[in-house]
C-alpha cells in the first residue's frame, strides 16, 4: 500500500475552504479524511466527539502539547484550538488523502513535522466578491467584516508561501484544480515508492 497524503488547505474567511473540501470528500469516500481538531471549549448542542472536535480540559491539552502530541494549536480567549497529530499519522499509514483546514500560521508548523505535505491556497476572484460572500452570509455586521477583510489581505500576502494556489470563482472549477493536484501528487516518486518495488521485483 503506498502511503497517503496530507493535503493542508488555507484560505481568507468567506473563500469557501470548508464547502471544497466537503465536497472532494463526499466524491472520495472512505479514501479521504478530514483531520478533527482538539479543542477545551465545551461540547455545543448537536456537535459529536470526534466528529465535530475532540473535547478535552486545558489539564489534558497542556499536557499533549508537553508531550508532542499536537501537530499546531492556538488559542483564542480561554480556549484551546489545535490538531492531534496522532489520528492524522494513523490516516496516513492507511493510505487515505487527509485535509487539514488551517489557518496560515497552522500551515507553516505542519510542514516543519511532515515536509511532505501539499499546501493548498484557495483565493476569491476579488476583494469585492469575497466582501460581498462575507455580506451575504448574513452573520457579521459591517465592523466584524472589516475586519475579515483586513486578515484576509494579510492572509493573502502569503499565499506565495504554499505549493498551489486555486481560484474559488465557480465552486465545482475549485473543485476539479483541488482534485487534479492531489492525482498528481499520487504519482509522485516518493508516493509511489511502494508500487515502484513491486514491479521491480517481480521483473
Amino acid at each position: 500500500m503506498n502511503k497517503g497524503i496530507l493535503v493542508v488547505i488555507s484560505a481568507p474567511s468567506g473563500c469557501g475552504k470548508d464547502t471544497i473540501v466537503n465536497e472532494i470528500v463526499k466524491e472520495m469516500g472512505d479514501e479521504a479524511s478530514v483531520s478533527v481538531s482538539m479543542t477545551t471549549r465545551e461540547m455545543r448542542p448537536g456537535e459529536e466527539e470526534g466528529v465535530n472536535y475532540y473535547y478535552v480540559s486545558v489539564d489534558q491539552f497542556k499536557k499533549n502539547i508537553e508531550n508532542g502530541e499536537m501537530l499546531e494549536y492556538t488559542r483564542y480567549g480561554s480556549n484551546y484550538y489545535g490538531t492531534p497529530v496522532g489520528p492524522v499519522k494513523e490516516k496516513l499509514k492507511e493510505g487515505k488523502t487527509v485535509f487539514l483546514i488551517i489557518e496560515v500560521e497552522g500551515g507553516e508548523n505542519v510542514k516543519k513535522v511532515f515536509p511532505d505535505c501539499v499546501k493548498i491556497f484557495v483565493i476569491p476572484p476579488s476583494m469585492e466578491v469575497l466582501s460581498n460572500r462575507l455580506r451575504g452570509r448574513g452573520t457579521d455586521n459591517e465592523e466584524a467584516i472589516a475586519t475579515r477583510l483586513e486578515i484576509a489581505r494579510t492572509e493573502l500576502q502569503r499565499a506565495v508561501e504554499y505549493d498551489y494556489i486555486v481560484e474559488n470563482d465557480v465552486l465545482q472549477d475549485a473543485v476539479e484544480d483541488v482534485k487534479a493536484i492531489i492525482k498528481a501528487e499520487k504519482l509522485r516518486i516518493n508516493i509511489m515508492q511502494t508500487k515502484l518495488r513491486e514491479v521491480i521485483k517481480d521483473a
